[in-house]
C-alpha cells in the first residue's frame, strides 16, 4: 500500500531525511519511532503530500503521492501532530464539514458521522464547541476526521497524545482492529504502545533508519530483552550533559 524509495529531505541545505526506504502493506501496523527531531513528522508530511521531498519517491496504492496528490490523499486518513481543528465549530458541524470535503455522498454522511462518533466515543461532546473540549476530546475529534471516509491507509502522528490511560487503551484496541485490513503508520514516544499494537517498528535517528523489524525481534537485541533499552542504545542523544557526578 505504501512504498518509500530513497527519500531525502533538506531544509536550507540541512539534511533532515537521508535515503529512507521502506514499505507498509495492508494488514500491517507500523510503529514509527525516534527521538525528538529525528524526522518522524517530516516523513509523515511527505507521505501525505503536505511536503515535497528533495529527492526520492513515495507511492500509495501504486500512485505517486506528489504526481497525483488528490488521488492519493483520498486513500489516506491523516492525524497530524497538532491536529488542525476549527475551534469555533461544534464537533458535529466539524465532522459534517470534513465529510463534505471528503466527497462523501449526502445520503451517506449521517452514517459516516455516526460511525466515527461511536468509534472515538464523542457522543457526550457532539454538540459542544471544539474550543471548549479537553485535550483528550480534541485529539479524539482529530482522529474521527481521519477515519470518516474509511481510508485504506492511516497515518497517525502520536494519536494517543493527551488521552488518559483508559482512552489510550481504547485507541490502541481500535488501531489493532483497523490494522487487520488497513495499512497503518503511527508515531509514538510510548514504547509499550509499540509492543501492544505494532506488527513492525522502524526507528529513525538523525534522519536515517537504524532499525526495522518486529517489536519482539528488536527486544531480542537488548541484553535485558527490553525495547526501551534497545531504543536508547541506538538513539544516543548528541546533547548529553556531563554532570561530573560519580556514584
Amino acid at each position: 500500500m505504501i512504498s518509500v524509495e530513497h527519500l531525502n529531505k533538506s531544509f536550507e541545505g540541512q539534511a533532515v531525511l537521508k535515503d529512507l526506504s521502506f514499505e507498509v502493506n495492508r494488514g500491517e501496523v507500523l510503529g514509527f519511532l525516534g527521538p525528538n527531531g529525528a524526522g518522524k513528522s517530516t516523513t509523515m508530511r511527505i507521505l501525505t503530500g503536505f511536503l515535497a521531498p528533495t529527492s526520492g519517491a513515495v507511492t500509495v496504492g501504486g500512485i505517486d503521492v506528489h504526481e497525483n496528490p488528490l488521488l492519493t490523499k483520498a486513500m489516506i486518513g491523516y492525524l497530524p501532530e497538532s491536529s488542525a481543528l476549527y475551534q469555533e465549530m461544534k464537533v458535529h458541524s466539524f465532522l459534517k464539514f470534513i465529510a463534505e470535503i471528503r466527497g462523501i455522498e449526502p445520503s451517506q454522511q449521517v452514517h459516516a458521522i455516526d460511525r466515527v462518533v461511536s468509534l472515538c466515543h464523542l457522543e457526550k461532546v457532539l454538540y459542544q464547541s471544539i474550543e471548549t473540549l479537553s485535550k483528550g476530546f480534541k485529539q479524539r475529534t482529530g482522529l474521527a476526521q481521519a477515519l470518516i471516509h474509511d481510508p485504506d491507509v492511516l497515518i497517525l502522528d502520536e494519536p494517543t497524545d493527551g488521552l488518559d490511560p483508559n482512552q489510550k487503551h481504547e485507541i490502541r484496541q481500535l488501531i489493532s482492529k483497523m490494522g487487520q485490513d488497513k495499512a497503518i503508520i503511527f508515531s509514538t514516544h510510548i514504547l509499550e504502545e509499540v509492543e501492544a499494537v505494532c506488527t513492525r517498528a522502524i526507528i529513525i535517528n538523525h534522519g536515517e533508519i537504524v532499525a526495522n523489524s518486529s517489536p519482539s525481534e528488536l527486544k531480542a537485541q537488548s541484553p535485558s530483552g527490553r525495547l526501551d533499552e534497545f531504543f536508547r542504545s541506538i538513539t544516543q542523544s548528541d546533547t548529553s550533559i556531563e554532570t561530573g557526578y560519580k556514584a
